[in-house]
């Protein structure tokens, strides 16, 4: 989960898959910590904690957008 890999990814709970890429994320700041929250390609939410910086390469990027708490 890299800013320099492309698109974010996290594990589906539902399907039990690890690295699954995240449909149009949105990272929130919830508590000081950054959370990438999306879909995969099948609609299933999911979500991701990050370190300020992995956040704001995605953003910068233009991988997810800003949500709360910027």
């Amino acid at each position: 989960m890299g800013a320099s890999s492309g698109a974010i990814t996290a594990y589906s709970v539902k399907t039990k898959t690890k690295n699954v890429p995240m449909q149009n994320p949105v990272i929130d700041i919830k508590g000081g910590r950054y959370i990438a929250t999306g879909t995969d390609a099948a609609g299933n939410k999911m979500a991701a904690i990050m370190s300020k910086a992995t956040a704001e390469g995605h953003v910068n990027s233009g991988n997810a957008k800003k949500g709360s708490g910027w």
